[in-house]
C-alpha cells in the first residue's frame, strides 16, 4: 500500500508518520500493492484530527476521528476503517469482482470565493452503476448524497439518506 502522509498548517514529525504507516500496514492483507492511502493530519482549536482515505479498485474507504492526541485519533480511525469493511464485506466482494464501482472522487482544495460565502468544488468521474451499488459507496465515503451514472438508464441519479434511515433516489424527469 502506498501512504501519503499531509499536514494541513502544520509539520507532521517523523515518529507520527511511522506510526501511521506502522498501523496502516495491517491493511496490506486486504488490499494489494496498487492501494492508496491519504492521511492528512490537523489541529482545529487544539483538537487533533486524523483523516485516512483509502482508494482500492474505485472503491474509497474513508474515516476521520478527533481527539486529544493524533495516536488516539489515528486508532480510531484505523477501527473505523475496519468496521467499514466487516460491515460492508459481502456486498464489497460482490461488486468489486464485476468491478462496478465509480474511480475514487478527487479532493479539489481549491475555492473560490462568490459574495459573502465560499464554495468548495470537488469533480470526479462518473462510472455506469446501479443505485444499490451507489448507496455502498456513499456509506463508505461516508456522505449523506452520492451522484451517479445510472448503468441501465445513462441519466445522472443522485442517491441520498433519508432522515428515518432509509435512502432515496432521485431520476431526471422525462
Amino acid at each position: 500500500m502506498k501512504i501519503t502522509v499531509y499536514g494541513r498548517q502544520m509539520n507532521v514529525r517523523e515518529s507520527l508518520k511511522e506510526a501511521i504507516e506502522k498501523k496502516l500496514s495491517k491493511f496490506d492483507r486486504y488490499f494489494g500493492e496498487d492501494t492508496e492511502a491519504f492521511v492528512t493530519c490537523k489541529v482545529r482549536k487544539g483538537v487533533k484530527i486524523i483523516e485516512i482515505t483509502v482508494n482500492y479498485s474505485g472503491v474509497t474507504f474513508r474515516a476521520e476521528e478527533e481527539n486529544e492526541t493524533f495516536i488516539t485519533a489515528l486508532d480510531r480511525a484505523v477501527e473505523g476503517l475496519e468496521r467499514q469493511m466487516r460491515k460492508n464485506k459481502t456486498r464489497l466482494e460482490n461488486t468489486v469482482k464485476r468491478g462496478a464501482f465509480a474511480p475514487a472522487p478527487i479532493e479539489d482544495d481549491d475555492y473560490e470565493e462568490e459574495a459573502e460565502y465560499s464554495i468548495k468544488v470537488k469533480s470526479f468521474p462518473f462510472k455506469p452503476m446501479t443505485a444499490d451499488e451507489a448507496i455502498l459507496q456513499m456509506n463508505l465515503l461516508g456522505h449523506a448524497f452520492f451522484a451517479f451514472t445510472d448503468a441501465d438508464s445513462g441519466d445522472t441519479c443522485v442517491v441520498y439518506k433519508r432522515k428515518e434511515g432509509s435512502y432515496g433516489l432521485i431520476v431526471p424527469e422525462k
